[in-house]
């Protein structure tokens, strides 16, 4: 009789799978869903859930195999993507020309999940190449308009492997290869846009009442050198505690240690050399260290929902901190600000104000936001690649955005930058002050 029934509802489920072959994740999802509710119900035990979950996973998995051609292991592959069309000016200037330019962005992936808790991904991207020619740009994947309608550079953005065993309430995640950044930080810390090369770990823990602990691990490469073992690597540790209070208060609270390996490796020959702000001497080298620690800290309230806005309505409150004790002097980088409104869905919207300072030396110069930057008037020991804008560090100003999305796959920004040097290289006072706008549109599939 168990064995009749037993049968009967694996029939069931199954039926469910060859209307879902399309879509395998939300076949999981909703078989899941209705086993649960059946060992709910005492019209099955919670072995025998269990088995007609195993079962029903295998006779999903060769089904799914035979119409898509793919391995028995390959559970899923999914594509995605995003194409995002940009007007850009830059003005006030002072003596200089304000700049006009319209650019582009396109990045292609897909995702393959397999059995055993595994996953591998790619992404190719655009991107100008980096400075020496090697290479796209690390922290952007921006192409210009420009030379004549020439073909565009394709690059590879990610490349990785990851495994994310899973039991009860205990969380593994390990990837090797050219990955998304695994910690958690604002773009004064790394570009959006920066895709590290290495190894990664996350361990999670789900605390009571859905609160979750993280602990973040990272050790990325930053160049090899084929004449000496002393290769400059960046190692970084995180930790996180997310915490829903309620339905409508949420928090997040993160503190980390960077540690950047073998600085004198980092010349301006030897890695593409995009941004300014750090101190540097006559041969290009850094002269300093950066051993950065960082706090961040948000808190979200959301009301149930707000007028001209589709559904619940976050307003958020964040700020981040960042001290590198390695160097004596211009060592401290803060932002804070807050957000309302959430954009990315039909019918939604957001409008968001932050302050950023990033002083010369809190952090390495080639990994905070690409868009983030002041005009250099002369050379000097921040800026040893000539006048004109640079971003990195050595920076402060304000960002204000706003963004609208009228439909799932669409959304329209608006981003605009008020900005100015810190601390001029020849030490003169002279207006380093720049205003950029970024009007965007984004499709996403």
């Amino acid at each position: 009789m168990k064995s009749y029934k037993f049968n009967i509802h694996k029939a069931v489920v199954c039926a469910m799978a060859s209307l879902a072959l399309g879509a395998s994740d939300g076949f999981a999802q909703s078989s899941d869903a209705l086993i649960d509710k059946l060992v709910e119900k005492g019209v099955l035990s919670v072995t025998e859930g269990d088995e007609l979950r195993e079962e029903v996973d295998k006779d999903f998995n060769k089904a799914y195999s035979v119409k898509s051609g793919m391995p028995e292991w390959v559970t899923s592959l999914k594509l995605n993507g995003d194409v995002r069309g940009r007007y850009e000016n830059f003005s006030d200037y002072g003596p200089l020309v304000d700049r006009h330019r319209f650019r582009y962005r396109l990045r292609f992936g897909a995702i393959a999940n397999l059995t055993d808790n595994l996953e591998v991904g790619l992404r190719l991207t655009s991107s100008e190449p980096a400075s020496g020619g090697v290479g796209g740009d690390p922290i952007s994947g921006n192409q210009t308009f420009q030379d004549n309608g020439s073909k565009k550079s394709v690059y590879i953005d990610l490349a990785y492997g990851k495994w994310s065993p899973e039991y009860r309430h205990v969380g593994l995640s390990l990837t090797v290869g050219k990955m998304l950044n695994p910690f958690v930080f604002s773009d004064m810390v790394f570009d959006q846009d920066y895709t590290p090369e290495g190894l990664a770990q996350e361990f999670r823990i789900k605390l009571p009442k859905d609160h979750t602990l993280r602990f973040i691990a990272g050790q990325f490469a930053l160049d090899e050198s084929s004449g000496s073992s002393n290769d400059p690597w960046l190692f970084g540790a995180q930790i996180r505690l997310d915490s829903p209070w309620s339905e409508k208060i949420k928090t997040s609270l993160g503190v980390a240690a960077l540690h950047l390996y073998r600085e004198s490796a980092l010349t301006t020959p030897a890695v593409p050399n995009q941004s300014s702000g750090n101190s540097r001497n006559a041969a290009g080298a850094l002269t300093e260290r950066y051993n950065p620690v960082v706090v961040d800290a948000s808190v979200t309230y959301t009301l149930p929902s707000f007028p001209m806005y589709a559904g619940p309505f976050p307003i958020s409150v964040i700020g981040d901190f960042m001290h590198n004790p390695a160097a004596s002097q211009n060592n401290d980088a803060y932002s804070f600000g807050a957000v309302i409104g959430k954009s990315g869905k039909k019918g939604t919207w957001d409008l968001s104000y932050r302050y950023k300072v990033l002083e010369g030396d809190a952090w390495y110069e080639e990994l905070p936001d690409s868009d983030f930057g002041a005009i250099y008037r002369a050379t000097g020991p921040r800026n040893t690649d000539g006048t004109g804008y640079r971003s990195g560090t050595n920076v402060r100003g304000h960002i204000l955005k706003a963004g609208y999305s009228p439909y799932n796959a669409i959304t329209f920004n608006v981003t605009y930058f008020i900005t100015d040097l810190i601390q001029d290289p020849a030490l003169a006072k002279i207006d380093g002050q720049v205003n950029r706008l970024q009007v965007d549109a984004n499709w996403k599939f």
